[in-house]
């Protein structure tokens, strides 16, 4: 990339899709990222209604279409907004100036961070991706919703740090529709994908049930599962901000 400063993270919201939230938890998951060339900004939920001109990105990437990622455009966007043709046909007729379109594969060169959507499984009805970003040599990758990964090994190729799904620490918010892995894969398989991929280092946003009603038990077995593997685990919470590469 252009720039060997840190890219710095700001979670903007880590609380998942149900009605549990707390002061560490309370607004829908929304990933900021101040680049070296401008602010790119993932999701847009409905509790950046009205908010999105204050916090000014260049760029917006949606992951899907449930509204707890997108309905904060319902006034439109500042900024180019970019998704992939399943989640626009999905969205509703929402007031946007400029609409792009992201295709599997491509990769894009966006506020100085190059941006890869990657597809992977979650809903069929709003079918997901995450996003692979990278910047001086490192790469993060983003799937703040995920059943399952198509191909761990390769989808996580070069990560540094992965930022993933905190909505279940068991099975029980995954099933199978139409054959396919749908719903939340639990923190504990995650960790799996992380360990093959050697990747040191895992953030949990969009957090459930349980982490919001006790964020410290649940802390504490996800650091059990994590330590044997070698992994550095900790979950975000509302307004951190981090420093990345």
């Amino acid at each position: 990339m252009t720039s060997d400063d840190p890219v710095q993270l700001t979670f903007l919201g880590t609380r998942g899709s149900g009605e549990a939230c707390n002061k560490r938890h309370r607004r829908h998951s929304a990933l900021l990222l101040e680049g070296p060339e401008g602010r790119l900004m993932i999701d847009c939920g409905g509790d950046w209604l009205s908010e999105l001109p204050r916090l000014n990105p260049d760029a917006l990437f949606l992951t899907h279409a449930h509204p707890d990622h997108s309905a904060g455009l319902e006034q439109g966007s500042p900024c180019p907004v970019y998704a992939t043709a399943d989640t626009w046909q999905q969205l509703p007729d929402y007031p946007l100036a400029e609409r792009r379109w992201l295709t599997k594969g491509q990769k894009l060169i966006v506020a100085g961070l190059q941006v890869e959507p990657v597809p992977l499984y979650h809903s069929l009805r709003a079918p997901a991706v995450g996003y692979r970003i990278g910047t001086a040599g490192h790469n993060l990758f983003y799937a703040p919703d995920v059943a399952a990964l198509v191909d761990p090994a390769e989808d996580l190729q070069g990560v540094d740090l992965y930022i993933g799904d905190g909505s279940a620490l068991d099975r029980t918010l995954l099933r199978r529709e139409q054959g396919y892995p749908c719903g939340h894969a639990p923190v504990q398989e995650q960790l799996r994908w992380c360990h093959n991929a050697r990747i040191g280092h895992m953030l949990i946003s969009h957090c459930g049930e349980k982490i919001i009603a006790d964020e410290a038990a649940a802390l504490r077995i996800l650091t059990e599962l994590a330590e044997p593997l070698n992994i550095k685990l900790s979950i975000a919470c509302d307004s951190q901000r981090l420093d990345f590469g």
